[in-house]
């Protein structure tokens, strides 16, 4: 009977665990959609690019430098407005270089500033899970004084690099998720 019961539980769980697909590279097989941009839109020097490799993963990589007041890079995708109140964290299947990034929201293309949230990579490939209610406004760099990420819509996500020093920097991106 406990046996039935635990399957019973894990089935239930497994059916409500509903999941988003925002970007999936081996099934899109393109990174159409997807731009580069990089610190030469305040003068900087950095150069960012963003194909998909040999395996079908998208792999964003490159040099950051702080020279001529830059100091990162990023690479973006807007998307029509999605509604994403029943979700509560983003899930990012990738592997990165030990470095930090920044993984970045929007509710709109008009919206001027970003939810952001930091996020470390190991080297391996792994998933990444950041709860949608950690994302905090920042404009420029500068957190504002608004609430954090309210999760009822989104519509652009932006992967960032600019840990402030200069860097090689490589990561691998299958997809990315909300559950």
């Amino acid at each position: 009977m406990k046996i039935i019961l635990f399957l019973l539980t894990s089935l239930c769980s497994l059916f409500s665990m509903s999941q988003l697909v925002v970007f999936d590279f081996k099934e899109a097989n393109s990174t159409v959609g997807w731009f580069v941009v990089n610190d030469g839109v305040m003068g900087g020097l950095s150069e960012g690019s963003f194909e998909l490799n040999e395996e079908g993963n998208a792999l964003f990589r490159g040099y950051v430098t702080t020279e001529n007041n830059g100091g990162f890079t990023s690479v973006r995708y807007s998307f029509k407005p999605e509604d994403v109140s029943e979700f509560s964290k983003v899930l990012i299947n990738l592997k990165g270089d030990g470095k930090a990034y920044q993984f970045r929201l929007k509710e709109s293309e008009y919206q001027r500033f970003s939810y952001i949230q930091y996020f470390e990579t190991t080297g391996d490939w792994e998933i990444i899970e950041i709860p949608l209610s950690e994302f905090y406004p920042s404009f420029r760099g500068n957190r504002l004084n608004r609430p954090n990420f309210p999760g009822e819509q989104l519509a652009e996500i932006t992967f960032l690099i600019g840990n402030k020093v200069k860097e090689r920097f490589s990561l691998e991106i299958k997809s990315i998720s909300l559950q």
